[in-house]
């Protein structure tokens, strides 16, 4: 008896040593490409999710009455100065369970007949709201809240018709649901 085997008889030699290579993987079956191609893939994806929490996430801008990126500064100036000469001193009091709003407004000099309060989020330009304020008379002030209020807020209080003025300060109502603002 005789080994079973290819006859290769009338085989030349280069055929005879490629039929007797082993059979190489064809790329795809191998791990080296497959572990090169998830590198790719993992850092187009992390590529993709950075961008998309720097976009999402970016910074908002915090504007403070300034003109074309902080042009005219000094007017915003001129408003802390015309508060302190007219002494101003206002009374915050925020009623949350009955979503009312009431301002005491002290000072010298006549008072507006109506009150802009702009609540500015610390962190999220998209929290800030702005209140319209109705004179009761005296120097008292009162608006309807619409919006829920929590966590804490800058305010900013100006006259109703003009920007002649400002009072500033903050409140945190996870703490308390009234404030004094001050001229500076």
């Amino acid at each position: 008896m005789g080994k079973i085997g290819i006859d290769q008889s009338g085989v030349n030699q280069s055929e005879r040593n490629a039929l007797n290579k082993p059979v190489s993987k064809s790329w795809y079956r191998n791990f080296w490409p497959w572990a090169i191609v998830v590198l790719m893939v993992s850092c187009i994806v992390a590529v993709l999710w950075t961008v998309n929490i720097a976009i999402r996430g970016a910074d908002d801008m915090v504007v403070d009455n300034y003109y074309k990126d902080g042009k005219f500064i000094n007017q915003v100036l001129d408003q802390d100065v015309r508060a302190s000469e007219l002494k101003l001193r206002a009374m915050v009091s925020f009623n949350l369970n009955s979503d009312t709003l009431n301002i005491s407004l002290e000072g010298e000099g006549q008072l507006p007949q109506n009150l802009r309060l702009k609540l500015l989020h610390p962190v999220e330009a998209d929290n800030d709201k702005t209140v319209e304020l109705k004179g009761n008379g005296s120097g008292s002030y009162s608006a309807t809240l619409s919006d829920d209020l929590q966590y804490r807020y800058l305010l900013r209080l100006l006259p109703g018709d003009n920007d002649e003025w400002r009072l500033n300060g903050e409140i945190d109502f996870a703490r308390t649901s009234e404030t004094v603002l001050l001229s500076q």
